[in-house]
């Protein structure tokens, strides 16, 4: 995949029950190559759902592009990115519930 400038905003959902290791820690790819990214909040509940009561992040990709971390665009829409700093991140949704 070719690098490609992100949009200010992107998302990721998870777990409830994972929040307070990323807070701790950022999110990281484990078990994946990239931390998977959505353009929209709806999605990212989606993917949260997978994993149990769904929480959604709001990550500052712009911001993390301007200082220097790379973002690739896969071809079904999912953003991608080696990691994110805990500073780049902002709870919207905990427990299915906007924060």
């Amino acid at each position: 995949l070719e690098e490609q400038e992100p949009p200010e905003l992107l998302y990721h959902g998870t777990a409830a029950r994972f929040l307070s290791t990323i807070h701790a820690e950022g999110l990281k790819p484990m078990s994946r190559l990239y931390v998977h990214l959505s353009k929209d909040i709806e999605t990212a509940v989606i993917v949260g759902r997978r994993h149990g009561k769904p929480a959604v992040l709001q990550v500052s990709s712009g911001a993390m592009y301007k200082d220097g971390y790379k973002f690739y665009l896969s071809k079904n829409g999912v953003w991608l990115t080696k990691k994110v700093d805990a500073k780049y991140i902002r709870e919207i949704i905990s427990d299915g519930k906007e924060v």
